[in-house]
Order: C-alpha cells, then sequence, then structure tokens
C-alpha cells in the first residue's frame, strides 16, 4: 500500500498540484476529478496506487459538491435506479481492481468514448431507445459506468454519453453525477477495505489531499456559472477526447 510519508517532496508536491488543478476542474465543471486527477497520478505511480490516493479526496470533493447544489435531491430521485445499477457495477469493479491488472480495460473505455463520439457527431445517437426503454438503458450505462469506475477511477465518461444523449440540463446532470460518483467511491473504499488494500493510515495522509482539492472545487464553483451551456456541452466533448487519448497512450506505453 502507497504512503505518502515515504515520498520525496518534490513529488508530494505534485501530487498537491494535481489535486489543486483536479478540484478546479470538477468545480468549474461539476465533475472530473478522478478523470483529470487518476490519468496525472499514473504518470508517477501505478494505477491502481493513483486510485487509492484519490479515494478520500474524491468522496470530498463529491460531497462538497452536492452540498452545495440546490437541485440535488430532486434530480437524485429522478434517476434513483440509475444510482443503484452503479453501486453493483462498481462492487464488482472494484474487485476487479483489487484482484486484477485493471490496463486492459483502460483500452476497452478509451473504444467506448470514442465510439460515443462518433455517434454524437453523426447524429446516430440512440436518443429514441433510451427515451422509450429509460430503465433498461439505465441499467446498462448504471452498470458499465459502476465497472469502469471501479476499474480505471473514471465512471464520467459512460455517464456522460447517457445525460447527453438524453440531453439532461446542466442542473439536473451535475448532481445525479456527484452522487453516482460519490456511491462508486465508498463501495470501493469498502471493498478495497475487505481486502487489505485501504487502512486508516491511508485515511490520514490523504486528508490535506482531500482538504487541498475541496478548497480548488469551491474556487471553481465560483466560474462556472459563467459558461454558457453550448460552450460547456463543447468542453465536456473535448474532455472525452483527451481522457480516450490519455487511456490510450497509457494503455499502450
Amino acid at each position: 500500500m502507497i504512503s505518502l510519508l515515504q515520498l520525496d517532496w518534490p513529488l508530494v508536491f505534485a501530487v498537491l498540484s494535481i489535486m489543486l488543478f483536479a478540484g478546479l476542474v470538477h468545480g468549474t465543471l461539476g465533475l472530473g476529478f478522478p478523470m483529470v486527477a487518476t490519468p496525472m497520478l499514473a504518470v508517477f505511480f501505478d494505477v491502481r496506487s493513483a486510485i487509492l490516493l484519490t479515494l478520500l479526496p474524491t468522496v470530498a470533493v463529491n460531497i462538497a459538491s452536492i452540498w452545495n447544489s440546490r437541485h440535488a435531491l430532486a434530480s437524485v430521485q429522478r434517476f434513483l435506479p440509475l444510482t443503484g445499477f452503479v453501486l453493483i457495477g462498481s462492487i464488482v469493479g472494484a474487485y476487479i481492481l483489487a484482484r486484477v491488472d485493471p490496463n486492459p480495460f483502460r483500452l476497452v473505455l478509451a473504444g467506448l468514448i470514442m465510439l460515443y463520439l462518433w455517434t454524437h457527431l453523426s447524429g446516430r445517437v440512440p436518443r429514441q431507445w433510451i427515451d422509450t426503454n429509460l430503465i433498461a438503458a439505465m441499467g446498462l450505462f448504471g452498470v458499465l459506468a459502476g465497472l469502469a469506475g471501479g476499474t480505471t477511477n473514471v465512471m464520467v465518461a459512460i455517464l456522460i454519453v447517457f445525460f447527453l444523449s438524453l440531453d439532461v440540463p446542466r442542473a439536473t446532470m451535475v448532481p445525479v453525477l456527484n452522487t453516482c460518483f460519490l456511491i462508486g467511491k465508498i463501495s470501493q473504499i469498502v471493498v478495497l477495505s475487505i481486502v487489505g488494500l485501504v487502512s486508516f493510515t491511508l485515511f490520514y495522509e490523504t486528508a490535506p489531499l482531500a482538504l487541498t482539492a475541496v478548497l480548488a472545487l469551491l474556487f471553481g464553483q465560483r466560474l462556472r456559472e459563467k459558461i454558457a451551456i453550448d460552450v460547456y456541452r463543447r468542453i465536456l466533448q473535448g474532455l472525452l477526447v483527451v481522457l480516450a487519448s490519455i487511456l490510450l497512450v497509457q494503455f499502450f506505453y
């Protein structure tokens, strides 16, 4: 298990800087903390260690995001089945992370992202199927998102496919996304604790990282309302392209 106390100060500073940047992105866009932090941390650590370092910071960021959302309760009630399916997928994904090398799942996730971008840009997104089979769609996307979050720490790519296909407003999408992230992360912590990869020492050492991330989040939230909806959607799509590229590079590297 990784220990921050054993790292050199330059590396500790790099980790803190990553937390600041990822927290700022999450505060500005309403999502993206593990999506940004995990690939950047994986430059210095293995994937499993990068995920362990983001456990407590991600929980703190998600709780802060939900707490500051006025639309959280109504949004989550509408998509409650989705959160249940995310929980199932996250539990399975966390067990896979504990037992199997998660690197191959990067390739699968990158392929799903690129498939979505192609269908979205070509106008072939299955909107009608999702609208008429909403519960089934929640089950499919929820389990896939949970698996992706449990193994690669990046469930947001799958969930964005679902919500953008439904044209869900940002005020509704962001609280649901953060609730799914929180549920997935808590279940991941429980599973990894059972198999011995998480301890109170890890939480103690990463508490300053969580505080750093939340402070950056609060600053980013002040910028969020200044971003227009169309610009917001383009940024999300751009992030998907960047994410897929990073996953592919890391997989083959």
